[in-house]
């Protein structure tokens, strides 16, 4: 049976030169983190893994020179991004549904994993919250394993979300405070413009994936008012949007291959209000990563439909949506997968959108952009004919389908680089065109004297 300790008792067993894992999300411990900061200047070289940081983490507050603590995500939240800026945290390039193979097979087992988790169960057993993940991956070789009980924390059912209590060497009374949320992003009439293009090519029957993002949000409420019915949900993650969907009966799951009548997701964030949707419901099945996002498995459902945001695309269809040049700001996700894996169903559909510009001086921590001008003002195209220095792909231009901006949406399949140059060309905004179009000639992406 475990020992039920304190959280400096916990903190008391990471000795220097240790690898931690706070998992993802809604799994961070907090109460842990704090004892943890508390002693951090007594120990060295001490190495955390984590995801999603979704709260500031006080272990690196209290060593602000990274003397001794070194932290490294798998995708960054906001706060992940800031800490990145300052040299504080790495990103470990993936595909979100491998990683748990890379816990398996690759990645230094975790000498102390700590997971916030709900109270034991009259099972036995610790639910693991919205946040299923890798997180049976990295127990399976953690050397000590550590559960930070909250009672807030919406109470899920699914596959392997339950933790034994006899896999538990320690047991943490948490501080209840409540699940931390992620605010939907305000949407915009450019949002809007490419949702309304988007769920206008979604049908009765289909089975969403939907990203994180206002675009992604948008195709949601804009589905409210579509009338459309009997969707799928087969996701990684599980939005407010979905959420809205499923309350107004538009989610019913009943056309799907797999998992006939569920939602399938692998973690949440977002408000209080989804979580409690979440909570006890047995409509929603909470799957590790390796189920959700797997193309093998996604292409098992027909007429999948996967939308995605990205930030930059080049004439020939490179989409780069993790980074803005050598700074990093996001990570791989499950894009590059839902894509292929939403392609290679039956009747399948991929998504990609963005906003045909952007105004670099709100892209916090981006000098470069900010110091460039012309005629424009401070817009810049999305649309570009190279990547931005140092960007990196995350979807190769032989995997795009569909590209969709608030000016139309194109077809890359099967297009020549010509016609993909053109196409594109058709969706930047239209004050970018007519240079695009020469650059597109000088560099013959577009031959002079064809058409199509």
């Amino acid at each position: 049976m475990p020992q039920t300790i304190s959280a400096e008792h916990a903190a008391g067993l990471v000795t220097s030169n240790m690898w931690l894992d706070y998992g993802t999300g809604l799994c961070q411990p907090d109460v842990f983190d704090r004892a943890l900061a508390a002693r951090i200047c007594e120990v060295s070289n001490v190495k955390i893994r984590h995801c999603l940081t979704m709260r500031s983490r006080a272990v690196l507050d209290a060593d602000p020179d990274g003397q001794h603590v070194h932290t490294f995500s798998l995708h960054f939240s906001g706060y992940d991004r800031k800490k990145h800026d300052e040299g504080r945290c790495h990103y470990i390039p993936v595909n979100l549904g491998e990683i748990s193979d890379y816990y398996r097979r690759f990645m230094p087992p975790a000498d102390i994993v700590v997971f916030k988790t709900c109270p034991v169960d009259e099972q036995g057993y610790f639910n693991l919250s919205a946040a299923n993940l890798w997180h049976r991956a990295i127990l399976e070789r953690a050397r000590t394993v550590i559960v930070e009980t909250n009672r807030h924390l919406p109470y899920v059912y699914g596959e392997g979300t339950g933790l034994h209590i006899s896999e538990v060497d320690y047991i943490i009374e948490g501080d209840d405070s409540p699940a931390p949320e992620l605010p939907n992003p305000p949407v915009r009439d450019v949002d809007a413009a490419v949702g309304r293009l988007i769920a206008a090519e979604i049908e009765d029957g289909d089975c969403l994936q939907v990203g994180i993002g206002a675009m992604p949000n948008a195709v949601c409420a804009l589905l409210l008012e579509s009338g459309v019915r009997d969707l799928g949900v087969h996701t990684e993650m599980m939005t407010d949007g979905l959420a809205d969907l499923y309350k107004a009966g538009r989610i019913t799951g009943a056309r799907k291959q797999l998992d006939p009548g569920k939602i399938v997701y692998t973690f949440a964030l977002g408000s209080q209000e989804m979580y409690s949707t979440l909570n006890r419901n047995r409509d929603m099945h909470c799957c590790p990563v390796e189920y959700t996002n797997s193309p093998h498995i996604i292409m098992q459902n027909d007429r999948m439909v996967s939308i995605q945001n990205t930030t930059q695309i080049d004439l020939q269809g490179q989409a780069a949506s993790e980074s803005d040049g050598h700074r990093h700001i996001s990570g791989t996700g499950g894009q590059l997968q839902f894509v292929r894996g939403a392609y290679a169903s039956k009747g399948g559909k991929t998504f990609i959108c963005l906003s045909s510009t952007y105004d670099p001086s709100t892209r916090s921590g981006s000098p470069r952009a900010e110091s460039r001008g012309d005629k424009r003002g401070d817009r810049r195209s999305r649309i570009v004919l190279d990547l931005t220095q140092g960007n990196v792909v995350t979807t190769p231009r032989s995997d795009i389908m569909y590209v969709v901006t608030e000016y139309g949406i194109v077809n890359l399949k099967g297009k020549s680089i010509a016609e993909r140059a053109q196409a594109l060309i058709g969706i930047a905004h239209p004050d970018f065109r007519e240079g695009l179009e020469r650059q597109a000639h000088e560099h013959r992406l577009i031959p002079r004297g064809v058409t199509f």
